[in-house]
């Protein structure tokens, strides 16, 4: 858990975050790092390095094996410590908080600054490397690709969206990224999939949130993972998250995708709301239309 990660922080000392970094260099070239080769990775001397290694590995920071030879690799608790160290160092974040949200795919804590913000770890290849390999092309051109990488990976993406669409989208605030962490704004509201809409919202929600999407389009990017789940909603309108799955408009594969975006939302509007949703929405028609820049409301697109 990153809480006790974060309890940890305070006694761990410069050295031990030169060896987890060393680790981290030598993972680049191989799932595990030889023991031999961590002089040089963490330009400590080899008792240094020895000292470093207990310390860390007590504090379930690195994973040891000796089968063919004696190596070493991150945790992600060990990654964690190296992203909160940075952040630290950076003056982006004072303290780690409750968590704000925990899944499959990622972990969401609130975090101190000047104010509150949300850390959010991406957990992407961790549990599901195989899984995550073939499904995202940012891991496909790599011959030796590690959690870490797919999981850093997923964070640039994600941050490099939230920077190119703040504030004319309506997405998180990107505050600081390093390695598979986040820092961003903190989100209001509650999940599209929890919020009890009344029949006087359900068409006005689903309109604000297909005119965001057009904005993003005219910003370059789809979303590519569009569902109830991913869409906040409060007093003040709705919020789009989770963007690391966004592709730029210039995929091949873009328009599909945002047509599949368009049909999920449909999709869950048509299942929780079908007293509220218009009969026989043309979902394509609709993709098309947020791609052209032309989508209005949901009555231009009704089967006629």
């Amino acid at each position: 858990m990153v809480q006790n990660v974060a309890s940890e922080m305070a006694a761990l000392e410069p050295e031990d975050f030169y060896l987890l970094s060393g680790v981290e260099q030598g993972m680049r070239f191989s799932e595990w790092v030889n023991r031999g080769k961590l002089a040089d990775f963490s330009d400590l001397t080899p008792e240094n390095v020895d000292y470093r290694l207990d310390r860390c590995a007590n504090r379930g920071l690195l994973e040891r094996r000796t089968i063919q030879y004696e190596g070493y690799k991150l945790t992600f608790e060990g990654y964690d410590a190296l992203a909160l160290h940075t952040f630290a160092e950076r003056g982006t974040i004072e303290g780690v908080g409750a968590p704000l949200g925990v899944g499959k795919e990622s972990d969401v804590y609130e975090v101190s600054s000047y104010t509150s913000f949300a850390l959010k770890f991406h957990r992407e290849g961790y549990t599901n490397f195989r899984e995550v390999m073939r499904e995202r092309d940012y891991t496909s051109d790599n011959d030796h690709v590690s959690w870490m990488y797919t999981a850093r990976k997923a964070a640039e993406r994600e941050y490099g969206a939230l920077e190119a669409l703040y504030p004319d989208v309506s997405v998180p605030r990107p505050v600081d990224q390093n390695r598979h962490a986040v820092v961003m704004g903190k989100l209001d509201g509650v999940e599209l999939s929890q919020a009890a809409l009344t029949d006087d919202q359900v068409i006005g929600v689903c309109e604000l949130v297909l005119r965001e999407m057009q904005t993003a389009y005219a910003a370059g990017y789809v979303h590519a993972d569009m569902s109830e789940y991913n869409v906040a909603v409060s007093n003040e309108g709705i919020t789009v998250f989770d963007w690391p799955q966004a592709v730029p408009t210039d995929h091949p594969n873009a328009d599909d995708l945002l047509r599949r975006d368009v049909e999920n939302l449909l999709g869950y509007f048509e299942r929780k709301y079908p007293r509220r949703t218009p009969d026989a929405l043309d979902s394509t028609g609709i993709a098309r239309a947020i791609a052209d820049d032309r989508f209005d409301s949901l009555s231009d697109h009704t089967a006629r």
